[in-house]
């Protein structure tokens, strides 16, 4: 069953630099088109259909924190103006450590915000400098600490795990350094190595590639080390402190439905998810030529591949989902009675969950490959 909670993101995509392992759609050297874009963005909301309050709002990028407070709290009235915002909404922001101040944060929390997510990455200098980051180990705790002092209650710090040249001890060390910040919310992905970035063509060209089985051994010792800290894992990748799940992401892994603006953003409403134009001055051109930014839009979820989306998404929560005529045809094949006999997955009450994380990608890639043609609305898990 669909999540009752809606959502709504929007997509910043200016940068100072272009880290080597991102793949998104980001631009530098482009702060000259922020005022430009703010209204392209207010301009694209307003134009959208009026919808039920919202719950979330996640701006992401990019870079979110080089735009003004004033500028981004003109994007929160709009949503605001178009759609409502529910009482309590979170209004979450990603912001980096080297530009993140008191002013700042006193802008944001007049602004609306309530929510700010670093992108830490490393507590290690020479990994940052590897990975392409502008801020120093230190900067993070600081901006953790200035962000708490002006009044948020609410901060997350994201973590990479798995660089070459990464130790066992600068992991350990970056866990402990990030758990001393006093976290409401962490996240931790493995580096991953993306066609057509700077580190695709490195790594094609002969650099030192993640090992899966080193990443696998830091996925772990972070799961034990946030565990013991209080900070409970409720998604493949992301770990809490009890009520702190972050309820935009959360709206998305429960089939939710949200709205969403700005160049490359994708959304899901009426079952049905679409794009925006992905380069920043074809999505401006749009906007301003009062044209439609959509660059395209799948078919409407029904039956059998509504069932397979909500499989497809939802078992990424540690809690999982319905089992459902989907997760009833995954335990039968052959696929499932293996994973189901390895304890990869398992069905407890009527709900199916993976409970080795690491093999996630596994069980999705046979979610995929999952026949369930004949399954219609009635049928499936709606």
């Amino acid at each position: 069953m669909m999540s009752e909670r809606i959502g709504s993101y929007v997509h910043v995509p200016f940068c100072s630099a272009v880290c080597p392992y991102c793949d998104f759609a980001v631009v530098s050297g482009r702060d000259d088109q922020l005022g430009r874009y703010r209204d392209a963005v207010v301009n694209e909301i307003s134009r959208d259909d009026p919808w039920e309050s919202l719950e979330s709002v996640y701006i992401g990028g990019g870079t979110p924190s080089r735009m003004p407070p004033e500028m981004l709290g003109t994007i929160v009235s709009a949503l605001g103006d178009q759609h409502g915002l529910g009482e309590g909404a979170e209004i979450s922001l990603e912001a980096n450590p080297e530009d993140f101040d008191a002013a700042t944060a006193d802008g944001l929390l007049a602004s609306g915000f309530n929510r700010i997510s670093f992108g830490a990455q490393s507590f290690d200098n020479k990994i940052l400098l590897q990975l392409g980051r502008r801020h120093e180990a230190d900067q993070i705790g600081r901006s953790v600490a200035t962000a708490r002092a002006s009044g948020f209650e609410n901060i997350s710090i994201d973590l990479i795990y798995g660089t070459p040249g990464e130790t066992d001890q600068s992991w350990s060390s970056t866990l402990d350094r990030a758990i001393a910040t006093d976290p409401d919310h962490v996240s931790c992905y493995a580096l991953t190595v993306e066609p057509g970035t700077p580190l695709g063509r490195e790594v094609k060209a002969g650099a030192p590639a993640p090992d899966p089985d080193v990443q696998a051994d830091r996925f772990e010792a972070a799961d034990r080390r946030l565990s013991e800290a209080g900070l409970k894992r409720y998604e493949v990748s992301n770990w809490s402190r009890p009520g702190y799940e972050c309820v935009y992401n959360s709206t998305v892994w429960a089939q939710g439905e949200y709205a969403a603006y700005g160049n490359s953003a994708h959304r899901f409403r009426d079952r049905t998810r679409s794009r925006n134009l992905s380069r920043l001055d074809q999505y401006l051109g749009a906007i301003e030529e009062g044209e439609s930014a959509i660059a395209g839009s799948d078919s409407r979820l029904e039956g059998a591949e509504f069932e397979i989306d909500r499989l497809f998404v939802g078992l990424r929560r540690t809690i999982g989902v319905p089992t459902g005529p989907g997760g009833r045809s995954l335990l039968d094949s052959f696929d499932g009675q293996r994973l189901l006999a390895a304890g990869v997955i398992v069905e407890v009450d009527g709900w199916l969950r993976i409970d080795r994380p690491l093999m996630t990608d596994e069980v999705l890639r046979s979610v995929l490959a999952l026949d369930l043609a004949g399954l219609d609305d009635d049928d499936a898990g709606t």
